[in-house]
């Protein structure tokens, strides 16, 4: 059984477009709260213990979203599931920064937290099923820059974070704005996702035909709209989709791999900013802006990473991933003087930067399988970003914020001896 597709360039590129605002808007989310922790941290009087059990909240509801998250997007489609979630997210950064300034209760920062995890997680999923499906339609190495306009989102949010911080700006009032700018801008782009309508290859590979092309202005015209699919006669039910991806060895390694990088990535989001503060003795504003820093190189990173993955090949450039972060994490946890440690979170987020991205890539090598291994990789990498960072807080308690950061370094070395799974399927 076949069925044919054709899909406008025009379309092509609003499709594009609209999954660049869902990534960058995740960003801007992320790094709305997390560059005010310092301030959060302040009005709630909090140690870095009980810093550690407030975002152990959001990780309770986002490994729930998360590990639920293939279902979700199998039953709802990407559509629907990124809508639900970033007005989940909004609505959480509302809650948080009124628990914050208003209340002056830890309760209320964290069901707003808990919120934000709930939202989150299933989006971020979503968001990467659509992207892999933009990036089987140009036939580029996207993902990379679709994580880059994450990262963008993060370091507009940062800049943002940091004039707040300076201008003393109130917690709830930032929050709450960069809520309202989420769940707007995603709930609107959501229009032009295409991934739960354009046919994916079935069991042979598709046919292309007519002179159609997409602009691609690194690249120029890429034929890619005129597709002859093959369906499978008994497609599998949504458990067993699932049930098969978690079977999988190389889909688990691709996690494994995504984990320790992600782990690299989430530890600086959420800890980088207090320990410039606490460690080393910057101001509060100092922090959200080194934050700031590691999400620029970080953007960096995926921006070139399109370019350098087609030179070198996935497996080359995850190994030196691996090795940067290690360098970066090093240096900046043993830092001499203040300086050294913000070219330390350059080298960190240039390392940081290709893990998630090339990961989702990898899992998505079979389009025919696509959702549901990205839900498992994605599971298993957002596992280690939201989970990793409440336990460094309580790791904390005990060795310092700065010496906890060493416990990454671990993972990232099981990441540079996994490179090899990254390779790409024949």
């Amino acid at each position: 059984m076949t069925r044919e597709a054709f899909v406008p360039a025009a379309e092509i590129t609003h499709w594009r477009n609209a999954v660049v605002v869902a990534y960058g808007a995740s960003g801007l989310a992320f790094s709305t709260w997390v560059s005010r922790l310092p301030a959060i941290r302040d009005g709630l009087d909090l140690t870095p213990g009980t810093i550690g059990l407030l975002l152990l909240c959001m990780t309770a509801g986002s490994f729930v979203s998360v590990s639920a998250s293939g279902l979700i997007v199998l039953r709802l489609g990407s559509k629907r599931t990124i809508r639900i979630g970033s007005i989940m997210v909004g609505f959480g950064l509302v809650l948080a920064g009124f628990g914050t300034s208003v209340l002056a209760s830890p309760v209320a920062v964290a069901a707003g937290l808990v919120i934000i995890g709930l939202g989150t997680a299933s989006w971020n999923t979503a968001s990467n099923v659509e992207g892999a499906a933009v990036e089987r339609a140009v036939r580029r190495h996207i993902m990379p820059r679709l994580h880059g306009s994450f990262s963008l989102g993060t370091v507009a949010g940062a800049g943002l974070g940091a004039w707040a911080a300076g201008a003393g700006v109130p917690v709830f009032w930032h929050l709450a704005g960069g809520g309202l700018v989420v769940a707007v801008s995603v709930a609107t782009a959501a229009s032009w996702f295409r991934a739960d309508i354009t046919p994916v290859q079935g069991e042979r590979p598709f046919k292309a035909s007519g002179t159609d092309t997409f602009e691609d202005p690194s690249t120029g015209p890429i034929p890619i709209v005129r597709q002859t699919d093959a369906v499978p006669e008994q497609p599998l039910d949504n458990k067993r989709q699932i049930a098969q991806a978690w079977r999988d060895k190389r889909t688990l390694l691709l996690g494994v791999l995504v984990l320790g990088l992600a782990l690299a990535e989430g530890a600086a989001g959420d800890w980088v900013a207090l320990a410039l503060a606490d460690g080393h003795g910057q101001s509060d504003a100092s922090g959200a802006a080194g934050y700031g820093l590691f999400v620029t190189f970080m953007t960096i990173g995926r921006f070139t990473g399109t370019l350098v993955l087609d030179r070198f090949g996935r497996v080359p450039v995850m190994r030196w991933c691996a090795a940067l972060a290690v360098a970066g994490l090093g240096l900046f946890v043993f830092a001499p003087v203040p300086w050294m440690a913000f070219v330390a979170l350059a080298v960190w987020g240039l390392g940081a930067s290709l893990g998630f991205p090339v990961g989702m890539s990898a899992a998505a090598d079979d389009p025919v399988k696509a959702a549901a291994r990205v839900s498992v990789v994605s599971t298993i990498g957002y596992g280690a970003f939201l989970c990793g960072p409440p336990l460094l807080g309580l790791l904390a308690e005990h060795v310092g914020i700065l010496h906890s950061l060493l416990a990454v370094m671990v993972m990232l070395v099981v990441s540079f001896l996994l490179s090899p799974v990254a390779r790409k399927l024949p």
